[in-house]
């Protein structure tokens, strides 16, 4: 038997004994769309067993970049390493869910499958000899619910940056949060208030990119769960209020060697600790980054977060305490090897984190395969810049709408080879019908302004 094929195999036996042992009653089988949206089909614990061999099939012509009606036939294949009990379902009823991979009838994997895309560039990586890992910082609001959500903060929660309040309703959410996500299996590395009222942050740890992307659906549909069980509602909307911080997915990223295990971005000779290849992989997500915009920041409302101040990313460069850089090299241990990585700064959380890691990847891979050099480090506040210095320093900013990184997606050969073909054109469509949509509303904006006329 092929050492894969036995793995697999021991695999579903941990899950079906798991399943028993625990009392669970019925599986949710999730995948997500193009967009990100998590789906789900249930299906009662003993047919789980059949659904791990063989899939369940499901209509997907009404899925969001899957297929056309009249080829809608797809199937649910489980992966069992994903499986876990949901934790805030009730113990006398227990749930558990397992991730999905989609198939095409017969076993074919199905090309739009999001997960698939990742799978892909992380398989371009170890054909290089590197494994990518990935830790996303998912900011979030919790606001009110009073027949349904109301945009403002929860009660007594003012607090600001690091804040602390022990007895405010927002803690409870975070606290319960924390142990759910343990529960999910990951492992929680902090937890704080951030700079917004309203605002908040849980850290989970570093892993390979397709289990952190797994973890970050996780993530999201966990903290929803939670905030409501308090009657509070969580939005991972990129910027709910004017005036204040939106909510980012700063993500922290590293290549390691696959042979030896070692981190590929450290060179202890360098006065950045930084090794060739990842000022290489700096130089390709840098020259790749007006294109990748529309998968790392994916709506309209991203655009509205992505502008100067408020800590947001805006000026394609690069830096090593400069907050205002599109990348930062963090410097919390300096020396230390194994914490040697780069954070790029402009994802946001409504992006599909399956499609925003395979085009950070596959932009940084580019750069290392091309030996693509990145400009001078920039250490000064770029949002002091005027126009004659961010020429002297050669810095481009990104988009400025979803319209304008639209235009930018669809001129990126990279992009298209990482999205593949078919999964590009739905993606494009999709996003352009968005804002279409959006361009021709007339705004509350344009009502005070211009109504008097």
């Amino acid at each position: 038997m092929p050492a894969d094929k036995e793995k697999l195999d021991e695999e579903k036996s941990r899950v079906l004994e798991a399943c028993k042992k625990e009392g669970v009653r019925l599986v949710e089988l999730q995948f997500v769309d193009i967009l990100g949206n998590t789906k789900s089909l249930t299906i009662p614990s003993e047919r789980l067993e059949e659904a791990l061999d063989n899939g369940v099939g499901f209509d997907g012509s009404s899925i969001e970049g899957f297929v056309r009606i009249f080829e809608g036939d797809m199937v649910a294949l489980p992966d069992p390493a994903t499986f876990q009990v949901i934790p805030w379902r009730p113990s006398e009823k227990k749930e558990a869910r397992i991730i999905c991979d989609i198939c095409r009838p017969g076993g074919r994997p199905f090309e739009g499958d999001p997960r698939l895309i990742l799978k892909k560039a992380v398989a371009e990586a170890e054909k290089d000899g590197f494994t990518y890992q990935a830790s996303p910082e998912l900011e979030f609001f919790l606001f009110r619910v009073e027949n349904g959500p109301r945009v403002e903060p929860v009660p007594h929660d003012v607090g600001g940056y690091f804040d602390f309040s022990p007895l405010d309703q927002a803690s409870d959410v975070r606290r319960d949060a924390i142990f759910a996500l343990q529960q999910l299996g990951l492992k929680v590395e902090k937890s704080h208030h951030e700079v917004a009222p309203g605002q908040h942050e849980i850290d989970f740890e570093f892993a390979d990119a397709l289990t952190t992307a797994d973890r970050a659906v996780a993530y999201k549909n966990a903290i929803k769960a939670v905030a409501l069980m308090h009657g509070i509602f969580a939005t991972f909307m990129p910027k709910p209020f004017f005036g204040v911080n939106g909510s980012g997915m700063h993500t922290h990223q590293s290549l390691f060697y696959s042979k030896n295990g070692r981190n590929a971005f450290y060179d202890a000779k360098d006065r950045y600790n930084l090794s060739d290849v990842a000022y290489h992989f700096i130089g390709g997500q840098l020259k790749h980054a007006r294109a990748m915009a529309a998968i790392l920041a994916p709506t309209v409302n991203s655009y509205k977060r992505l502008v100067p101040g408020y800590e947001a990313p805006v000026y394609v460069c690069w830096g090593r305490r400069n907050r205002s850089a599109l990348i930062r090299v963090p410097e919390y241990f300096p020396g230390n090897e194994s914490a040697t990585r780069m954070e790029l700064r402009c994802p946001d959380p409504s992006c599909n984190p399956y499609l925003a890691f395979a085009a950070m990847l596959r932009a940084g891979l580019d750069g290392v395969r091309r030996k693509i050099e990145p400009p001078q480090p920039v250490e000064e506040d770029v949002y002091e810049f005027d126009d004659k210095k961010l020429a002297e320093f050669y810095i481009e900013t990104l988009p400025g709408s979803l319209g304008e990184a639209i235009e930018e997606l669809r001129k990126s050969g990279l992009m298209k080879e990482t999205l593949g073909e078919f999964t590009f054109k739905k993606y494009l469509d999709a996003k352009s019908r968005d804002w279409d949509e959006y361009r021709v509303q007339v705004t509350r904006w344009e009502i005070e302004r211009y109504l008097k006329l």
